[in-house]
């Protein structure tokens, strides 16, 4: 199993108490609470996080894209992948994703992503994602068109990246007269692509026709199991095997010395997480318009915001790790053999969670868990229903 240093860099120093107040950390809750002193010692901490992640050996650092957010700050991914493409020397920089719906020019990804993807000579993960609900709501993207606009965002930055230039390009969002980027990708014939979602029936069965590797987001393990077999299932009436390799899960690990430890360390920062980072209004995370009622039913059956939820309910559900390293060992495998994936995104800071604690789970994590799954495959693939 490879390992990824999935960070969400939280603005952790937030009052908790604020966001209860409005009742969300995205897009209404006021930037007033953002202290620039802290905020700027929290990037550096967490780049640090990320570049200490390379050398303890992870396979990949993982960055991700949310807006007006107490919950992520990173708004342009590539800013931060810019600070690490030289500092991370072995590990593959992921950024999960861009949200291609948003922008008005997709050629900008395009041009972003192959520099990247030059200055850590072929080491860049080119996510793509639609972006969530709240998303719109902070750039004022119609969420309606929010499939169409991915759609053929991405064919665009494909074919910008692999047929020579200059070409004219005429869609019906984006018109180019001249497509010419520079850079072209480092590697051939461009950086691979990866698809998170929440579980979206339409992206899965997208991901698996285009054999790109599915990356599912913050759901209990038994659901998580059924996507991956729904990709499986679609990639198989697109006529190949999948390959566990194009599976991928991200998660939530916190190592202690003992169960009982483990889980009284992590649990304010865990269920700030989750109760306060994460919480936000159905019509928020989900606007009209935004995705296809299967879809939606989908989604609202396995998010894990909603009512309060302590870490035992989370650990009971499959959604996070927490315990010993035994303990943890034996639950990671227990799960890759049930859902049948290879690749670990694993949240290693989480929340309100401060950078000596992070560092010493990463080193936690690195120490007695990595070894223990570096050559091993799930067990088995289940053949289950897809629901």
């Amino acid at each position: 199993m490879k390992f990824f240093n999935f960070h969400l860099m939280p603005y952790a120093k937030v009052g908790l108490d604020e966001i209860a107040k409005n009742g969300s950390a995205w897009v209404t809750f006021s930037n007033s609470h953002y202290d620039p002193k802290q905020g700027a010692k929290l990037y550096h901490d967490y780049l640090d996080q990320m570049e200490f992640a390379d050398q303890l050996g992870f396979d990949g650092v993982c960055l991700n894209e949310h807006h007006q957010t107490a919950y992520g700050m990173m708004p342009i991914p590539g800013v931060l992948a810019g600070a690490l493409a030289r500092s991370v020397k072995h590990a593959n920089i992921a950024i999960l994703g861009r949200a291609l719906p948003l922008i008005n020019n997709p050629l900008n990804i395009a041009e972003e992503y192959a520099m990247l993807d030059n200055l850590t000579r072929g080491r860049i993960i080119a996510g793509f994602v639609r972006g969530i609900g709240a998303e719109y709501h902070a750039t004022g993207i119609n969420p309606a068109y929010s499939q169409e606009r991915f759609a053929e965002a991405h064919d665009l930055i494909v074919k910008a990246w692999t047929e020579p230039g200059p070409f004219e390009y005429s869609g019906k969002h984006y018109q180019f007269r001249y497509v010419n980027p520079w850079p072209r990708p480092y590697r051939t014939p461009h950086p691979p692509i990866w698809i998170p979602s929440q579980g979206s029936g339409s992206t899965i069965r997208w991901a698996a026709k285009m054999r790109y590797t599915y990356c599912q987001t913050l759901s209990p393990i038994a659901d998580v199991a059924k996507f991956f077999q729904l990709y499986r299932d679609e990639a198989e009436k697109a006529g190949y095997e999948a390959s566990p390799d194009q599976l991928a899960w991200s998660n939530t690990i916190y190592v202690g010395d003992t169960d009982k430890k483990a889980v009284q360390e992590a649990r304010p920062h865990l269920e700030a997480l989750v109760n306060y980072f994460l919480k936000m209004p159905t019509e928020m995370l989900l606007p009209p318009g935004y995705t296809d009622v299967a879809s939606l039913k989908r989604v609202r059956s396995v998010k894990v915001t909603g009512k309060t939820k302590s870490i035992e309910e989370l650990m009971a559900a499959g959604v996070v790790i927490v315990g010993s390293p035994e303990t943890v060992r034996e639950k990671l495998a227990e799960y890759q053999d049930l859902a049948g994936f290879n690749t670990s995104l694993t949240k290693t800071q989480f929340g309100t969670m401060p950078n000596e604690m992070a560092r010493a789970n990463m080193t936690a994590i690195a120490e007695e868990i990595l070894p223990a799954f570096r050559d091993r495959p799930p067990q088995r693939a289940p053949k289950a229903a897809a629901e």
